[in-house]
């Protein structure tokens, strides 16, 4: 029989690709337990073969936006205050006032932030959060479902998301474990935490020293460094299809050698589109040396569904093709666009069959190096920007660029000119670059990284079997 009850808990589709689409599920039933999804997603993960609870109508308090938001905001603060760095405003996001509702809560929020600016107001806001998700419905229907399932311990894909405030709530009123994984590298700088939980799984000792930095509530040992499942799928090998076959079903060239160009979202690089020109006119100059040798895989941010860059595309449809991501459209709200298990595959064999990767700062570098490939980073502003506001330069400076350990980490693009010199040399010189990205990662996440959803597994055995 099995042992311990975990509930897996998605309280949207942002932990799927990591705790439903990779190995997780498997290493825990050979582990012996007995797990079900506490699923808030629109997937059906019984049609995977996964045990699930669906979530209906979940909904928070009418209040919980607006105090999530100004408690984004007094952390951003105190940061500030704390290491008189104004990095910090950087990850603020304009308040918006496009309709009635939307504005009354931004209206609110700001009302909240002038309130309670302080350590003693913030620890009000995050009380206030709790007292009101236990008024809701949500929360008395996340209690019933508990009494009646009692697991053992209840673990959160992802710590940013409002609605998983309830069921984490319920749980410790029946005092039954919590924990929650730190979803992203740059979260935590951020200040996107809103559960609150008995356990914290992060990717790295980095990561831990960072969440001990900013939320000094957390204690030492509720700290579970386990690295992260999302690069586990790159070690499968038999994930691995073969060239022809990958080739032949994209319609690349089998004579030519490819390059990657990984699309960001729209407000991370509104400018992505004239990037990807200008690597297109590099790898036009470069052929012109090498008659017709390389090309360019273009994989688009999945979030991103506009028609920026289809001038782009057509204009360069002998050198660039598109693999879309295999994502799948269920809202408006970019955390409504949802990964598939398909692109989980799609994503390794097209690093796999690519020899590196250039992109504006994102953590495809992790990805690449996995496969001890380099990764270019466009680093200039073009000549004319779309958001005059908009650098290059306010997405490196970023806190969690400084956890890169030599700047040769990466090949830096300094200029539309630069391009192609360092495209040949990140080609045929790339060593150095490959083991200064090799040590980045080992400090981003813990090693080895095919093992990370083993080492979730292990401490959740710990927390179920009351070890720690």
């Amino acid at each position: 029989m099995p042992d311990k009850k975990i509930f897996i808990l998605l309280p949207d589709g942002v932990g799927l690709r990591n705790f439903a689409f990779s190995n997780f599920y498997e290493i825990g039933l050979e582990k012996n337990f007995d797990i079900t999804y506490w699923n808030n997603t629109p997937f059906d993960l019984a049609g995977l073969g996964f045990n699930e609870i669906k979530i209906n109508n979940a909904k928070s308090n009418p209040l919980t936006d607006s105090y999530k938001n100004a408690r984004k905001h007094i952390e951003l603060n105190l940061n500030i205050k704390k290491e008189k760095d104004h990095v910090y405003d950087t990850y603020r996001f304009p308040f918006s006032y496009k309709n009635i509702k939307i504005a009354l809560k931004s209206y609110i929020a700001r009302f909240l932030i002038s309130l309670y600016n302080s350590e003693k107001g913030l620890s009000k806001v995050r009380a206030k959060i709790k007292n009101g998700e236990k008024k809701t419905d949500f929360y008395k229907d996340c209690l019933k479902t508990l009494e009646i399932e009692r697991p053992d311990f209840v673990f959160c894909t992802n710590q940013r998301p409002v609605l998983a405030i309830a069921p984490i709530l319920a749980a410790k009123e029946l005092k039954i474990p919590t924990g929650t994984f730190i979803f992203s590298w740059d979260n935590l700088p951020k200040a996107t935490m809103v559960v609150e939980t008995d356990y914290y799984f992060v990717w790295s000792e980095h990561m831990k020293f960072e969440l001990l930095k900013y939320y000094s509530y957390i204690n030492e040992n509720q700290i579970f460094v386990v690295g992260t499942p999302q690069f586990e799928s790159h070690f499968d090998k038999n994930s691995i299809i073969d060239k022809v076959e990958f080739f032949n079903k994209y319609k690349l060239d089998l004579s030519k050698k490819y390059i990657c160009y990984s699309g960001d979202d729209i407000t991370t690089c509104p400018d992505d589109a004239q990037y990807l020109s200008d690597v297109a006119d590099a790898v036009r100059k470069i052929n012109e040396e090498n008659t017709n040798s390389l090309g360019i895989i273009f994989r688009r941010c999945p979030v991103d569904f506009s028609n920026r860059y289809d001038k782009v595309l057509e204009r360069n449809k002998d050198l660039i093709v598109s693999i879309d991501p295999i994502w799948k459209k269920i809202g408006e709200e970019w955390n409504t666009v949802l990964p598939t298990k398909d692109d989980v595959s799609l994503l390794t064999n097209t690093i796999y069959h690519t020899e590196m990767v250039v992109n504006l700062g994102s953590s495809m570098v992790f990805d690449y190096i996995c496969f001890k490939k380099p990764c270019a980073f466009i680093n200039y502003d073009v000549p004319n920007r779309i958001d005059k506001n908009w650098s290059v330069s306010k997405i490196y400076n970023y806190v969690h660029f400084r956890s890169m350990p030599d700047k040769k980490s990466v090949i830096w693009l300094n200029s539309a000119d630069e391009i192609v010199d360092k495209i040949k040399s990140g080609l045929e010189q790339n060593d150095e670059i490959v083991q200064n990205a090799q040590k980045w990662f080992e400090i981003i996440n813990q090693h080895s990284p095919e093992k990370a959803s083993n080492r979730i597994w292990q401490a959740i055995e710990s927390i179920a079997d009351n070890l720690v």
